[in-house]
C-alpha cells in the first residue's frame, strides 16, 4: 500500500503539470475558435447589409428555366431575361430546377434560403465512424461550412447552385461513411449504394469533378463492394448525361455548343475561364517565362503540380502508414491495402474524405464558389483534429481569407483561395502522417 502511495505522490506533480497544460491549451483554442466565429459572422453580416445586386447566378438559372417553359432554347443568352451569362447545366436539370425556381421565391429570397441550406449541410455531415455526434463537433462543422475558404460567401453572393451540390454531397457522405452495425451489413451497403449514386449525380453538375468518385476505393469494405460503389457512382455521373442526350437531343447540342464556344457573341463556360485552379496557376507561371501560349507545356506543368503538391504526397502517406503496420499474410499491394482499410475503419473513412478533398482541389477548373463544396469535405475532417492542427486550420483556412474579405479586398482573379486550400490539405495530411491511428485509439477509449 505504501508503494502505491509513493508512486501516486511521485506522479502527482507531473499530472498537475499536464492538467495545467491541457487547461491552457483548451483556453487559447477556445479564444481562437471564438475569434473565428466572430470573423465569420462579421463577414456574413457585412455581406448581407451591402447594397449590391446579389444573386446573378440564381437569376441566370431561373431565367433559363423560364425560357425553357416558354419553348425557347435556354442556352442562347438572348432568350434569357435580365442576364448576360449563359446557362451551364445539363438539359435534364431544366425540369429538375423548375420546382426550385417556381414562383420567383428563390430569386427574391435566395440569401435567406441559402443560409438555411448551408446549415442543413453542416447538420447532415457525419462523424468518422461514430454513431453519436457531440455538440462541439456539430458546431465546428457548421463553422467550417459557413467560413472555410470564404466559399459560402461566394455562393451566397452569386446565388450559385453549388449550394444544392453541397447539400447532396453532405447527404452522400452521411450515407457512405455510416458505421456498420453488426447484423446490418446488407442494409448498410444498400444505403452506401444510395450515397455513391448521389455523389456521382453531384459530379455530373460540374463534369471536371468526376475524379472524386475514385476516392470511394478507400472505404473500409471488401474490394468487390468498393468496385460496385464506384460503378454506381460512375452510373450516377453518366445517367443525367445520357438522359439529356436521348430525351433532350436539341438542347443537348446547344449545351455542347456553350461548352465548346460554338454559340457566337455570348459568354461561354470554358476550362480556361478565370479561376483559382492549379491549371490556371500553371498558365500564369508559364506566362512569366514566355510560354503561356503553349498548351502542352501548360497541361504538363499542371499535371506535375497536381502530382507533386497533392496526389503523390497523399499516396505516399497512405503507403507509408500501411507499410508501418504489422505484416499479415502477404498478397499484392492492393490486397494489403484493402485488408488494412478494413482493419481500421475510422481511419479509412478519414482517408476517403481526404482523398475527395485532394482530388477536388486538384481540379483543372476551380471557381470561387466551388470552394464551398471543398469546405463541405473539410468539415467532416476538422472536428477530429487535435488542438494544434485545428488551430492551424482555423488560422489558414478561416481567419486569413476572412480578413482579406472583411477588409474589402477581392480574391477574384488571384490564387489566394487555392493557396489557402492547398495549405489546409497539407495540414490535414501532415496530421494524418503524424498520428494515423489516432481515430482508432479514440474509438477504443470511447
Amino acid at each position: 500500500m505504501s508503494d502505491v502511495t509513493g508512486i501516486a505522490r511521485g506522479l502527482g506533480p507531473s499530472l498537475d503539470i499536464t492538467a495545467r497544460r491541457n487547461t491552457g491549451r483548451n483556453t487559447w483554442l477556445a479564444w481562437l475558435i471564438g475569434l473565428t466565429v466572430l470573423l465569420v459572422l462579421g463577414n456574413l453580416l457585412s455581406d448581407g447589409t451591402l447594397l449590391l445586386n446579389y444573386g446573378w447566378d440564381v437569376r441566370v438559372n431561373c431565367a433559363a428555366v423560364d425560357a425553357y417553359a416558354d419553348g425557347l432554347d435556354p442556352y442562347f443568352v438572348k432568350n434569357l431575361k435580365g442576364t448576360r451569362f449563359s446557362y451551364p447545366y445539363l438539359p435534364v436539370t431544366l425540369d429538375v430546377f423548375r420546382a426550385v425556381c417556381a414562383g420567383g421565391v428563390l430569386v427574391a429570397h435566395h440569401m435567406g434560403v441559402y443560409l438555411v441550406l448551408a446549415a442543413v449541410c453542416g447538420l447532415l455531415l457525419p462523424g468518422l465512424g461514430r454513431t453519436r455526434t457531440s455538440p462541439r463537433d456539430v458546431a465546428l462543422r457548421l463553422l467550417c461550412v459557413f467560413g472555410a475558404f470564404i466559399g459560402f460567401e461566394w455562393v451566397w453572393a452569386s446565388g450559385n447552385f453549388a449550394i444544392l451540390g453541397g447539400v447532396l454531397i453532405a447527404l452522400a457522405l452521411r450515407l457512405l461513411l455510416r458505421p456498420t452495425a453488426s447484423g446490418a451489413w446488407d442494409r448498410d451497403f444498400a444505403l452506401r449504394v444510395g450515397g455513391a449514386a448521389l455523389l456521382g449525380l453531384v459530379t455530373s453538375f460540374k463534369l471536371v469533378f468526376c475524379p472524386v468518385i475514385a476516392a470511394l476505393y478507400f472505404l473500409p469494405l471488401p474490394r468487390p463492394r468498393k468496385l460496385v460503389l464506384i460503378a454506381v457512382a460512375a452510373l450516377g455521373f453518366a445517367w443525367p448525361i445520357l438522359i439529356s442526350k436521348v430525351f433532350y437531343a436539341d438542347l443537348f447540342s446547344s449545351w455542347v455548343g456553350v461548352l465548346t464556344k460554338q454559340i457566337p457573341d455570348q459568354h461561354a463556360v470554358e476550362l480556361m475561364e478565370t479561376n483559382p485552379s492549379l491549371l490556371l496557376l500553371s498558365r500564369s507561371l508559364l506566362q512569366q517565362v514566355g510560354l503561356g501560349d503553349s498548351k502542352p507545356a501548360m497541361f504538363a506543368t499542371y499535371a506535375l503540380a497536381a502530382l507533386a503538391l497533392v496526389l503523390v504526397p497523399f499516396v505516399l502517406s497512405v503507403l507509408r502508414t500501411v507499410g508501418s503496420g504489422p505484416v499479415r499474410a502477404g498478397g499484392s499491394l492492393l490486397t494489403r491495402l484493402d485488408r488494412w482499410l478494413m482493419d481500421h475503419p475510422r481511419v479509412a473513412s478519414r482517408l476517403t474524405v481526404l482523398a475527395m478533398f485532394a482530388l477536388y482541389v486538384s481540379s483543372p477548373r476551380l471557381k470561387e464558389y466551388a470552394f464551398f463544396e471543398l469546405a463541405v469535405y473539410a468539415a467532416v475532417l476538422i472536428a477530429d483534429l487535435p488542438a494544434l492542427a485545428l488551430a492551424a486550420m482555423l488560422t489558414v483556412g478561416f481567419i486569413a481569407p476572412g480578413l482579406v474579405s472583411i477588409t474589402g479586398h477581392t480574391v477574384e482573379g488571384g490564387f489566394i483561395l487555392l493557396i489557402v486550400a492547398l495549405a489546409c490539405f497539407w495540414i490535414l495530411l501532415l496530421d494524418f502522417r503524424a498520428e494515423p491511428m489516432r481515430l482508432e485509439a479514440q474509438g477504443v477509449r470511447s
